[in-house]
């Protein structure tokens, strides 16, 4: 029974350091997909390093995906499809090696929606964040990471803009958009998730 619990440690030690590093490959791959995707979604400058980056590293899957969902006007389906693919690819993988079956894939479909759309708003929530830190201790900068934010939060800041004008020189179109993301997308994913956690399997 000593030898058994033994390699069952060990075992389970191994799953963990497995879990660990497919988690961190899908996290990232997942990361640079949905950046692509929203990068494309403003027209960033495509002639900016990082986003000569993303696409280099995304290419590979997402030229041919192309192939079979084109995008329409600037949205880019194909990468938006292939987050999802990549979250619901995650989970199966993660359940794996932890020995839990995959539940339906209606319901895996879901899950990934939902981990999709969480990572989405966790770009643009901490994009507004490290906008309004670097608006304090580095005004103007030509930075291309900074200008890849500006990108990426100001159509959503402007039209909040022409609602809320900034009073004295400061912006608070950034608080009103974080007490939007947490009013109305937090609790509700929340709700969602307690659905498809009592679903039937």
């Amino acid at each position: 029974r000593g030898k058994w619990a033994e390699e069952g440690r060990q075992m389970g030690a191994i799953n963990e350091i497995l879990g660990y590093l497919a988690q961190t490959f899908f996290s990232i791959y997942l990361f640079a997909m949905l950046l692509r995707f929203l990068l494309q979604l403003v027209r960033a400058d495509f002639y900016n390093p990082i986003c000569q980056f993303l696409v280099k590293i995304t290419n590979p899957i997402v030229l041919p995906a192309r192939r079979l969902i084109p995008s329409v006007v600037s949205l880019d389906l194909a990468s938006l499809v292939l987050a999802v693919l990549l979250q619901m690819a995650a989970i199966a993988v993660i359940l794996l090696i932890n020995g839990i079956p995959f539940p339906n894939p209606l319901i895996g479909l879901a899950w990934a929606a939902l981990g999709v759309v969480g990572l989405l708003v966790n770009i643009y929530f901490f994009a507004l964040l490290a906008m309004i830190i670097l608006s304090w201790v580095a005004p103007g900068s030509n930075n291309p990471a900074v200008y890849l934010l500006h990108q990426i939060t100001e159509p959503v800041m402007a039209p909040l803009r022409k609602v809320l004008p900034a009073m004295g020189g400061l912006d608070f179109s950034p608080i009103l958009v974080f007490i939007l993301i947490n009013i109305t997308f937090f609790p509700r994913m929340l709700q969602d998730s307690q659905i498809l956690e009592n679903a039937p399997r």
